[in-house]
Parts: C-alpha cells; sequence; structure tokens
C-alpha cells in the first residue's frame, strides 16, 4: 500500500510539473500569437481568392474583325448596311449572334448579380455571384453553377442573362453571351411632380411587375433620390442609365431569381405602355440613348 501511494505521488508531481512547462511556453509565445491572429483571420485562402477573380472578371471582348456572320442581320451589321441598334429594336427582330451588338454598341459594361451564397455555419454565407447545385448519382456528386449577369451602356440600353455550367467561367460566359442577345430598349423620363427639370435621370411613370410571389413597382422619383432598391436591381437600372427612383417590394424578395425577373418585366412594361404626344412632352419621355432622342426632337 505505501508503494501505491508513493506512486501515485510521483505521477502527480509529474503532472504537475507538465501543467506548469506548458503556462510558460504560452505565457511567453502568447503575446506573438495575438500580434499574428488578426492578420491570419483577414487572410483568405488561395481558392477564395481565386473565387472572387473569376467572380470579378469583366466579359471577354471579341474579335469582331475576325467575326464571320451566319444570320442574314449579322451579314447586314458586317457590311455598314444597319449602323443602329434601333432599327433592330423597334422592328422586333431577333437577335441571334451576339457578335451584332458588340458592333453597334462597343461601350457596354458588365457586372454580376449576386444570386449564390457561399458555404457557412447555420446558413450564414457570403453572397456570391455562382448559385451551386448538386445532382447525387452512383458516381457521386455532379455540381452545377448558375450565374445572372447584366449588361448596358447607361444611356437606355440594358440586357439580362442567364448562365449554366458544369464550370463557374463557362457559366459566366454563357450569361454575358445571353444578356448581348436580351438587349432592349429602356423608357426615361422625369415623371416626379417635385423635380420636373425635362431630363431623363429617372422614369415617366409607375411601372408594376409580378414574378412569382415577388411584385415590384418602379415609382418616379426627383433628382438626387438615388436609387432607393434592393442592390441587384439597383445594378440593372444604373446600366440602364436610370439614376432617380423609388421603389416598392411584396413578397418573398429573398429569391433573388424572381427579384431580378419581375425587375426586367417592370421595365419592358414601361416601354410597352401606350402615351400619347402630349403626355410625351409633359413628363419627358425619351427611349434608348439621350443624345440620339434629343437630336431627333430638335
Amino acid at each position: 500500500m505505501a508503494k501505491k501511494k508513493e506512486e501515485t505521488k510521483e505521477i502527480k508531481k509529474e503532472e504537475i510539473m507538465q501543467e506548469q512547462e506548458v503556462k510558460e511556453e504560452v505565457e511567453t509565445e502568447g503575446p506573438a500569437v495575438a500580434a499574428a491572429a488578426p492578420d491570419e483571420a483577414n487572410m483568405l485562402s488561395e481558392k477564395e481568392i481565386k473565387e472572387v477573380e473569376k467572380e470579378k472578371r469583366p466579359a471577354q471582348k471579341t474579335n469582331v474583325d475576325a467575326w464571320i456572320p451566319k444570320t442574314a442581320l449579322g451579314k447586314k451589321v458586317k457590311t455598314g448596311e444597319i449602323t443602329n441598334i434601333d432599327q433592330i429594336l423597334d422592328e422586333g427582330k431577333k437577335v441571334l449572334e451576339y457578335q451584332i451588338v458588340d458592333v453597334l454598341l462597343p461601350t457596354l459594361e458588365t457586372d454580376l448579380l449576386m444570386i449564390g451564397q457561399s458555404k457557412g455555419k447555420f446558413g450564414g454565407g457570403k453572397r456570391r455571384a455562382f448559385r451551386q447545385t448538386q445532382k447525387k448519382t452512383k458516381e457521386g456528386n455532379k455540381p452545377k453553377f448558375t450565374t445572372y449577369s447584366v449588361i448596358g451602356n447607361k444611356d437606355g440600353y440594358v440586357g439580362l442573362g442567364l448562365g449554366k455550367a458544369k464550370e463557374t467561367v463557362p457559366a459566366r460566359e454563357k450569361a454575358f453571351r445571353n444578356a448581348k442577345l436580351n438587349m432592349m430598349k429602356v423608357t426615361r423620363g422625369c415623371g416626379s411632380w417635385e423635380c420636373n427639370c425635362k431630363t431623363p435621370h429617372s422614369i415617366p411613370y409607375k411601372a408594376h411587375a409580378k414574378c412569382g410571389s415577388v411584385e415590384i413597382t418602379l415609382i418616379p422619383a426627383p433628382k438626387g433620390t438615388g436609387l432607393c432598391i434592393e442592390k441587384e436591381c439597383a445594378k440593372i437600372l444604373a446600366l440602364a442609365g436610370i439614376k432617380d427612383v423609388w421603389s416598392k417590394i411584396i413578397g418573398q424578395s429573398n429569391t433573388k431569381m424572381n427579384t431580378i425577373k419581375a425587375c426586367e418585366m417592370a421595365l419592358k412594361n414601361l416601354t410597352t405602355t401606350r402615351v400619347n404626344q402630349e403626355t410625351k412632352v409633359k413628363l419627358s419621355v425619351w427611349q434608348g440613348s439621350s443624345a440620339k432622342t434629343a437630336e431627333a426632337v430638335e
């Protein structure tokens, strides 16, 4: 019994000595670890850096000189018979080659809409431009990426496109191409009774649209108001050339796809609404580029 007690005492002494050594090491290395911790927290991994670079990269510019058109509309644009995109949009012709838009609107800007969400605890991941889905198979999981792009010249022309692919880069490029094929002319004006400045900084009248449970209403606003609307819809309106607008959204606006589609339909409703000449002058209705419209008025 005495031997066992002595052995237990020795074991306890060794454990106490080890604990003291560990405490001394922590105290000496503590300041260095605390100083390095903020930097390490702010550092991104290589995969995250590559993902951010892919998302922020703009659309690739096409070589128009090497383009060989296949459609009759493309051949007319290549030869110079059609020099204005209004000749295509006003007649309702369908654009089947995205190079047509590159030739007629060379000053286009691109952006990606945040429709996805990165992985995080409790569903709290950051917003991403790519929406990832998976299909369960015997071979394993097959991921697929979806992205929504917007393209415009900030002067009355805008287009939205959806792209899906097995990788992020092809999905993004497909979305940009589809956006060019879906270009539309936006109606702008100054419909606010508080402003009446006769410049196309806002919209001329209310526009309403619905997609799924999401209902969106665009309302004219005076100068200096800004885009008082959901962030992704604000990107669309900014590239369309609208600077001031009020809005009202009802429904599950967290479903970004429906919100974006409702905003696109509202812009189309602005153009399809019939307005007489007196109202056009009163609300200073402009369609397409403001410079071309001003020349036509003069």
